[in-house]
């Protein structure tokens, strides 16, 4: 027996209606835009990096052909030197106009009145005018009593000697030589006695002394009167 479609219920849903239709198609994407175009850049009267680093070095003049340093580097580091040669050479013609003036201690002065000095070895005038001044009861080769002035530079090597009172000797720091109160050499490298000098009684009864006068043991020379002072 056929079925019968009974009606729905009064308030209930109705069952779905089948539908034959083939199920529709899922809709196409839309077209992507075109990127848009980067705006020209106008280059007209402007350089690029590169061809300014070209200008940069393409410094040089079209005929010079140095490899290392271009002719304007060679022009400065040639004035550099010329006016280098030439401040030193008038630097050395001002030293040679003005030169140095050495206050050397006159050659003749005088050192008071006989009087003045007891017997022995007196070292006033070591140091300002480099002489011994020496009075004596028995000089050794005038055979008198009186003076002598012996001067201060060792025969050696030059060097200034040292009185030693307690040994009554004058001993050299230098290379050791040692000299008598006379003058005369005992000791050490000195090859002969230290150099007297010149010593005079003045017009007013001082005692002159001229170290531009010298008198040699070894050559006989002490026996000069202006060798030795008589008192």
């Amino acid at each position: 027996m056929a079925d019968e479609t009974k009606p729905p219920a009064p308030g209930a849903p109705a069952p779905p209606v089948a539908s034959s239709a083939p199920p529709a198609a899922p809709a196409a994407a839309p077209p992507a835009k075109p990127a848009a175009a980067a705006p020209a850049v106008n280059l007209a009267g402007k350089t690029t990096t590169a061809a300014a680093g070209a200008a940069k070095v393409s410094t040089r003049d079209p005929d010079d052909t140095s490899p290392l340093v271009s002719r304007r580097a060679w022009l400065a580091m040639a004035w550099g030197a010329f006016t280098a040669a030439s401040a030193a050479a008038l630097a050395a013609t001002g030293r040679f106009m003005f030169p140095n003036v050495l206050n050397e201690p006159p050659q003749q002065f005088k050192v008071g009145l006989p009087s003045d000095f007891g017997l022995g070895v007196d070292e006033r005038y070591k140091e300002s005018n480099g002489v011994w001044i020496v009075r004596t009861n028995d000089d050794l080769v005038q055979r008198a009593s009186g003076f002598y002035v012996l001067n201060t530079t060792c025969t050696h090597l030059g060097c200034t000697p040292n009185y030693l009172a307690a040994e009554l000797k004058f001993k050299c720091p230098c290379h050791g030589s040692g000299f008598r109160t006379t003058g005369i050499n005992f000791e050490g490298p000195a090859p002969r006695p230290l150099e007297r000098n010149r010593i005079v009684l003045a017009e007013d009864g001082q005692i002159l002394i001229d170290k531009s006068r010298k008198f040699q043991y070894e050559l006989g020379q002490w026996i000069d009167p202006e060798a030795f002072l008589r008192i």
